[in-house]
């Protein structure tokens, strides 16, 4: 008898404590989560007069791009100085769905990092750094693979505003194709004389198709030029099903896409805070 009951004690003892490691593990789980919504709300240490709200919105544009698609593990968002307009703000290398405050760093506009502290840097930070020198104009760069995009990087076939989210793109869509001036390459702008040269085919263009390689998306702030780069892809794969249907579209002038442009502007916020709210649900107000 005293066996049976200690044998029973014994397991209800294991069941136990297998609950209570379940719950421990559970508690951990949310502690981590609120931390990782905290930390991409907090601003980071390292970058003391940068106001929290721009980073933030690094983080949301990041992870944002990346919940549609248009970024997976590569891509990133930077965002010019607020005070010191020959830096730039970025995450260290990392996958834009994971990027939080706290890995943002401060580069200056030959690419490199203020305060690295042992952090790796994306190897594309050129086409960050060279479009901020050549356009005083941007604020916010974006760089994506969308997939989109990639059959007008590589075809004949001009990618034109097909409706008015995307009615940036009526003032023509440039293509860069690396090999012209630099041969057979990684393909990857992995220094300054490379992204110089994207810079120059952009020109004063929003957008800039990389041959075989995705695209890049500028605009006067970081939300804008997210905006630009989610549309960008939109309107490809719209023009792509249109094109598919036989005939010419009826595009945009650029006469419309102007107009267009500055109503999406105005509005912005409105489908910020939803993205904002769809990747931060922590944050929603």
């Amino acid at each position: 008898m005293i066996r049976k009951l200690t044998e029973r004690s014994t397991r209800l003892g294991r069941g136990a404590s297998r609950r209570f490691a379940c719950l421990g593990v559970l508690v951990a789980v949310a502690l981590l989560a609120g931390r990782l919504d905290a930390s991409a709300q907090m601003p980071s240490a390292s970058l003391p007069g940068v106001d929290p709200a721009l980073l933030e919105d690094i983080v949301v544009g990041s992870r944002i791009l990346a919940d549609f698609g248009v970024v997976d593990g590569f891509g990133h968002v930077s965002a010019r100085h607020p005070t010191n307009p020959n830096h730039f703000l970025m995450s260290r290398s990392l996958a834009p769905a994971l990027v939080t405050a706290d890995d943002i760093m401060e580069f200056d506009l030959d690419g490199n990092p203020v305060d690295a502290r042992g952090r790796a840097v994306f190897l594309e930070r050129f086409i960050h750094s060279e479009i901020y020198k050549a356009r005083p104009d941007v604020m916010s760069v974006v760089h994506t693979h969308s997939p989109g995009v990639i059959p007008f990087s590589v075809s004949k076939v001009p990618l034109r505003a097909m409706f008015h989210n995307p009615a940036f793109l009526a003032v023509g869509v440039p293509v860069w194709d690396i090999r012209k001036d630099f041969g057979e390459t990684s393909m990857l702008v992995a220094n300054a004389a490379l992204g110089k040269s994207l810079a120059e085919t952009l020109g004063d263009k929003p957008v800039v198709l990389m041959r075989g390689h995705g695209d890049v998306a500028v605009g006067p702030t970081t939300k804008m030029a997210v905006f630009r780069a989610y549309y960008t892809d939109v309107n490809a794969r719209l023009q792509a099903q249109a094109l598919a249907l036989g005939g010419e579209p009826n595009y945009l002038t650029p006469g419309e896409g102007v107009k267009a442009d500055q109503t999406n502007f105005a509005v912005m916020d409105r489908i910020w805070n939803l993205w904002r709210v769809k990747v931060l649900p922590s944050l929603a107000k």
